[in-house]
């Protein structure tokens, strides 16, 4: 398999570099290599299509996350992620509107070369988000989930073509069948979507009556959701052919599944570990004992030696979540400290005394504070 090269570098800017300085520097690149600007030109047809890909990850807060933490390896699960999913190059142009202005690459990159690249078939079905709430117990096990959601799906009457019945649609009078209009300015000519048939470059001769011309309606839906085992907040899951019923007989968007998990009340991740924090007694931890620790699995024994000091901590291993870029399991922490009584008894309190005044002599009747006076002295 070719290395892939690093993002980063890719754009030309630095791990440090915020959203706009990405934004810019992609934009300069895709100026460069956009194949309206480089016809017949395979390396910078590559080159377009790198920029594209290093945009997608950098440009997106949690994928640049996951980036950062574990590189390529981070989009390497065998298409179950969101990580850049471009087959051609509709497909870039169509991802990034807000940079090119629309699926046929209009907008920025439509000024500068005419009107940039008609999009190929029927036009794509929009893509979907939702969020999806997880607990760490269903992250531990991995599960399927049962999305309800509402989407577009095709009008059954007109079948997503938007005409009446028996009628048709007509060459647009204002494009001449083109979907697109041009107009001078200065030494360019600036080409945009026609205004009367948004681009197709056909007008309905009469809507259907159902959808109103529009080919379709918000129906409910149920999509079952594979969540793959130790999946961690804020990833993005795709689930390819599941958002809206593209215009015509185009394809469906994707939906885009974005996980939170909720607050456990014992333990904290720390990617795949698990830590966790728990009291003893004083004399627990001085003497030495045997203890059951909870686990997201049950519990299990872990020893105390005699004289453990508080905040030491101990690891349990694979006792922790499911690893996401390799097999195996992570590690629970578990971090002891003296649990301080609020009330004693008087024979409590009496034996408390007894033993400071034994820890006393046996250090020179020199309390605490003045041991410590000497460790700086």
């Amino acid at each position: 398999m070719e290395e892939k090269s690093d993002y980063y570098q890719v754009l030309g800017v630095d791990k440090s570099a915020d959203a706009q300085t990405i934004k810019k520097a992609y934009r300069k690149l895709a100026l460069k290599y956009h194949p309206d600007q480089n016809p017949d030109d395979k390396q910078g047809e590559a080159k377009f299509k790198e920029a594209a890909e290093a945009y997608d990850v950098l440009s997106d807060e949690n994928k640049r996350a996951q980036y950062d933490r574990f590189g390529h390896a981070a989009f390497a699960q065998g298409g179950q992620y969101s990580g850049p999913q471009f087959n051609n190059l509709e497909d870039i142009f169509s991802a990034f509107g807000d940079i090119f202005g629309g699926h046929s690459g209009g907008g920025f990159f439509g000024d500068m070369f005419g009107g940039g690249r008609r999009q190929r078939g029927p036009a794509k079905g929009r893509d979907l988000k939702i969020q999806l709430d997880l607990t760490l117990e269903e992250i531990d096990s991995g599960l399927k989930r049962t999305i309800n959601l509402r989407r577009r799906e095709h009008c059954v009457t007109c079948s997503g073509s938007g005409a009446k019945k028996g009628t048709g649609k007509s060459t647009c009078k204002t494009c001449g069948g083109r979907g697109q209009v041009a107009r001078n300015a200065g030494f360019f000519q600036v080409a945009s979507a026609c205004p009367t048939c948004n681009g197709a470059g056909q007008v309905i001769e009469e809507p259907c009556k159902d959808c109103k011309g529009s080919g379709g309606s918000q129906e409910s839906a149920e999509i079952e959701v594979e969540i793959p085992a130790g999946i961690e907040d804020g990833m993005r899951l795709v689930v390819r052919g599941e958002g809206d019923a593209g215009p015509k007989d185009g394809a469906r968007g994707d939906l885009y599944v974005l996980v939170r998990e909720h607050e456990h009340r014992v333990f904290q991740r720390s990617g795949p570990d698990l830590v966790t924090e728990l009291p003893f007694s004083f004399g627990q931890l001085t003497l030495g004992t045997k203890v059951e620790i909870p686990t997201l699995r049950g519990k299990v024994e872990m020893s105390i030696p005699p004289g453990t000091q508080t905040g030491k901590v101990f690891r349990l291993r694979g006792q922790g979540l499911p690893r996401l870029e390799s097999s195996g399991r992570g590690d629970q922490l578990v971090r002891v400290y003296v649990e301080i009584p609020k009330k004693l008894s008087t024979e409590q309190k009496r034996l408390l005394e007894e033993f400071e005044l034994l820890e006393q002599e046996s250090h020179g009747k020199k309390n605490f504070f003045e041991r410590i006076a000497d460790h700086f002295s």
